[in-house]
């Protein structure tokens, strides 16, 4: 019995560390002053994840505001071909857009850390 709970425990271990590397695959991440020599290349596309009333508040006028709950039916809105970066207040939203967007197709996907909290323009 010993036996099978150890197996059982281990079983559990692999499973939780794929699903944490599954989850990250593909994403990067960059600080909000890196962004800021990212935000004229016109060959990028920036979302903002947070909520429209979040985004009117305070927003960067490169970004366009597709609320993470909208972000799954929005995605053909979308080039995933370019190089796009996510941002929210603080990083958790953006960080699980840009695991939706690497569910469908977009490979380079960067999250902005600290999200909209910590940019100065």
């Amino acid at each position: 019995m010993d036996t099978w709970l150890i197996v059982l425990i281990g079983a559990v271990i692999v499973f939780i560390g794929y699903r944490a590397m599954s989850t990250a695959k593909g994403a990067k991440s960059i600080s909000t002053d890196e962004l800021k020599s990212q935000l004229k290349k016109k060959d990028k596309q920036f979302i903002d994840v947070r909520t429209p009333g979040e985004f009117k508040a305070n927003r960067i006028k490169e970004f366009k505001n597709i609320p993470l709950n909208e972000l799954p039916g929005r995605v053909s809105e979308l080039d995933a071909n370019k190089e796009t970066y996510v941002i929210c207040q603080s990083g958790k939203r953006s960080s699980k857009a840009a695991s939706i967007l690497n569910k469908n197709g977009f490979t380079d996907v960067i999250n902005v850390k600290g999200g909209m909290g910590s940019y100065r323009a």
